[in-house]
């Protein structure tokens, strides 16, 4: 017998991914999404799905449907679109996350965040463990996220301890796939379309920052692995690739893929750009026997065939 399953932020990059898993896995699934940086085109193939139900909703009101599960992904999550209106990404984080944390206290439910490797900040240990308190700027152009995505993880524990609400906190690290808007703004997808445009491939600052990259079908594993853990294990838990590549050796992966004419230049690196990403998933390994299966070179080239459609 399925679940009923509701998916804020279902129409994105992430959450569409996430709701095509929940059906094959034989869930009714319930995709809240407001379409500021989702997508309908994303879950156009799931419409007529029996088993799958799209509101229209912005999670800064309250929601009142009946469901057993709640995956709460809903927020811009690349900088250019949370920086276009830095309030309203504060409000998505934190309203967002009273509401529904309000909703999983009235129904029982269980709900898992999706929280951000952003809350380490600018990382002073390396690789980030769970236990790590992070390095973050709290008035700068990133805080709007990074700030609120640490204040719905405050919400979601002291829910957990003063409201016995049933949690999981999952801290995701750079993650990559079809579905990416071509315009977000991150890593992989800028390189990619420049490279099928034949533009010079841009790298703010010397480009040997590093990021760790993980393919989307390994993120959505390790999501509902955590959904789905034992009793009593909240998290937070690291989810993301341990590979660290610097923007330098991406872009030249990029561009020998895509078999692209294109140069590389350099511009400055913005402000509060972390300068090292890369996630210790000792715990992931041990609670939910997860670790990422697909390599860096594999998952560029199915997000190069799909980003392709899109030149």
């Amino acid at each position: 017998m399925g679940k009923r399953i509701l998916v804020t932020g279902g129409a994105g990059f992430l959450g569409s991914h996430l709701c095509d898993r929940l059906i094959e896995d034989g869930n009714d699934v319930i995709c809240a999404d407001n379409l500021f940086t989702g997508s309908k085109d994303n879950i156009r193939h799931l419409l007529n799905n029996p088993y799958f139900e799209f509101i229209r909703h912005d999670v800064t009101e309250p929601l009142y449907v009946e469901v057993d599960q709640i995956y709460n992904l809903a927020c811009p999550a690349s900088p250019p679109h949370y920086q276009y209106n830095p309030i309203k990404t504060g409000k998505t984080s934190v309203m967002g996350a009273i509401n529904m944390l309000g909703l999983a206290k009235r129904v029982k439910g269980r709900i898992l965040q999706a929280s951000t490797s952003e809350v380490y900040g600018d990382p002073e240990v390396h690789p980030q463990p769970e236990t790590y308190w992070g390095h973050v700027n709290p008035n700068g152009i990133r805080s709007c996220y990074d700030e609120g995505k640490r204040m719905a993880e405050t919400l979601f524990f002291d829910y957990h301890r003063q409201n016995n609400v049933d949690i999981k906190v999952m801290r995701i690290f750079n993650t990559y796939g079809p579905r990416m808007n071509p315009d977000d703004g991150r890593v992989v997808s800028n390189f990619i379309m420049q490279a099928l445009r034949g533009e010079d491939i841009t790298i703010y600052g010397d480009g040997l920052q590093t990021r760790s990259f993980c393919y989307v079908d390994d993120l959505i594993e390790g999501m509902i692995r955590l959904m789905n853990s034992r009793d009593g294990f909240t998290g937070p838990v690291n989810i993301g690739n341990p590979g660290e590549f610097t923007m330098k050796e991406l872009a030249e992966k990029v561009i020998e893929l895509t078999g692209s004419a294109s140069k590389i230049t350099y511009k400055e690196l913005p402000s509060d750009d972390p300068k090292m990403r890369r996630p210790d998933i000792t715990l992931a390994k041990k609670e939910l026997e997860w670790e990422p299966k697909i390599p860096l070179e594999e998952g560029l080239k199915k997000t190069i065939e799909y980003f392709k459609t899109k030149v």
